[in-house]
């Protein structure tokens, strides 16, 4: 059922040996395509509301219907992908799991802190099922398990990683499309899907005390991201662009913000874009 939904692995076998394809769900270009829709603030928006799979186009973006056929999605994935590929026994769990993971996109995630949210609510899960659970999620590429790494060293933090929906149609038919709560959080997963749909490798940025939402690597080649939702106050500008004005080295770096007005590149060669800019650009 990968076929028709989500990222999954295409494989051709090549005397004894295979390539492997990609497939995620549209991106933001594709999504303008899909849809017959111009490239502006209210497509934005769309985009993150509904996001990548390729039948909505038939649906239409009307009201609750996309949601409707996105639950269906869901249900189906989470029974016959992850339920019976991953022999999960405890389904109720993984439902919650899964929530617990929509209400917390890209926040900084650890399975013993989960299991004792859990105990809170008097469930009594250990954190070794809670890393099963992901690990079967991540698996059938529902959701993206997304490792902290020092910068400018080798070093990949075992405690702590962030999680990203593949689709955030599927996150937001979970828990809601709440714009005013949650637009930094749809955000973020949207330019960790633009990254990896551009073929980057991604890791969240550890320099000292300091963090850099997203460190991207293909071939050597790195650039780094701040994500915010604007720049217009002082303090936020002086967090986001001195985290990367930190950084020792000469590769791109970009802040992302909504929609403010005053975008392009600063003194310090800090290059400042628009989401829907950045999500149609060539990196």
């Amino acid at each position: 059922s990968n076929a028709n939904m989500l990222s999954g692995e295409l494989a051709t076998f090549l005397s004894g040996r295979y390539l492997v394809f990609n497939i995620h769900s549209l991106s933001y270009q594709e999504f303008l395509q899909f849809h017959q829709l111009e490239n502006k603030f209210e497509s934005l928006i769309l985009y993150l509301r509904y996001v990548g799979m390729p039948f909505l186009s038939n649906i239409g973006l009307q009201e609750d219907l996309p949601y409707e056929y996105l639950r269906d999605v869901y249900s189906t994935i989470l029974l016959k992908d992850v339920v019976a590929r991953e022999n999960i026994r405890n389904v109720s769990f993984l439902e919650n799991l899964v929530t617990y993971l929509a209400d917390n996109t890209g926040s900084l995630f650890s399975a013993s802190n989960i299991s004792k949210y859990l105990k809170s609510q008097r469930v009594d899960i250990s954190p070794q099922l809670t890393i099963n659970y992901l690990r079967a999620l991540c698996n059938t590429f529902f959701v993206h398990k997304v490792v902290r790494s020092e910068i400018g060293g080798l070093k990949i933090f075992e405690i702590g990683e962030k999680y990203y929906f593949e689709d955030l149609g599927l996150r937001n038919a979970i828990v809601g499309f709440n714009q005013r709560a949650d637009i930094h959080k749809l955000m973020e997963n949207a330019v960790y899907l633009f990254l990896i749909q551009q073929n980057y490798k991604v890791f969240v940025g550890k320099l000292g005390d300091k963090e850099i939402d997203f460190v991207a690597d293909k071939n050597g080649a790195k650039i780094y991201v701040q994500v915010c939702l604007t720049i217009m106050d002082e303090s936020t500008a002086n967090r986001e662009f001195g985290n990367l004005l930190k950084i020792e080295d000469n590769y791109p770096k970009y802040v992302i913000t909504l929609n403010d007005l005053l975008i392009g590149q600063d003194n310090n060669g800090i290059i400042q874009k628009n989401l829907m800019d950045f999500l149609t650009s060539e990196l």
